[in-house]
């Protein structure tokens, strides 16, 4: 089996955490979105990250290479099975791809992608802006449906891992929650990002 893609990705992060979780080995292949390798290109189409390539299946999109896996390798679970659990579960996969990853990256982008991989100037007027106008409504949310260390069913699942893999991109940039008005989602996000797959996902970072 073969992971593609930079870890510095949150969706890479996301898979990483996930075989860590379960135990799956993979060889990591860190390589940026639209990379020429023919493997990737054969796995990712359209050049995005992650990408996987077990035997002679391919797929992308980390939603459905975790839910590819969790079929695959269903032990450890990280997808309920009540019903009400596991469309919460969804619902949290998805709330993290595409509405806390789309504001909680940006800070990400101006300090650290820009100025350090694309050697352009970044706009802390749009990091200003994100923390103080636009990630606060993301963190009420959260502050307000968080109720113990982990998001869905008492256990530790994929709402963790999609919620949280972002959060730690706003740590690159230099940002954190605060723990004075969040104080459920610091704790929250401090204990997730201290498990040990997302710790050895972290460490997997190169660009």
């Amino acid at each position: 089996m073969k992971l593609y893609g930079t870890s510095l990705s949150p969706f890479v992060r996301k898979v990483l955490v996930v075989l860590a979780e379960k135990g799956i080995e993979a060889e990591h292949v860190p390589l940026r979105f639209h990379d020429p390798d023919p493997g990737f290109q054969a796995a990712s189409p359209l050049g995005k990250i992650p990408a996987l390539e077990d035997g002679e299946f391919r797929l992308a999109d980390s939603s459905a290479i975790i839910h590819y896996l969790e079929r695959k390798h269903p032990a450890p679970a990280l997808l309920p099975s009540g019903a009400q659990d596991a469309g919460r579960a969804v619902w949290f996969d998805k709330f993290g791809d595409g509405e806390l990853f789309p504001v909680l990256i940006k800070p990400f982008v101006q300090r650290f992608f820009l100025p350090r991989l694309m050697n352009k100037p970044g706009d802390e007027a749009v990091v200003a802006k994100c923390m103080a106008e636009e990630l606060p409504r993301l963190f009420d949310y959260l502050e307000g449906v968080i109720d113990g260390p982990y998001l869905v069913g008492g256990a530790f699942g994929l709402a963790d891992v999609s919620v949280v893999t972002t959060f730690h991109n706003l740590h690159v940039a230099g940002e954190a929650v605060d723990a004075g008005r969040w104080p459920k989602l610091a704790a929250y996000v401090k204990g997730i990002l201290e498990r040990p797959s997302f710790q050895a996902a972290i460490a997997a970072r190169k660009s």
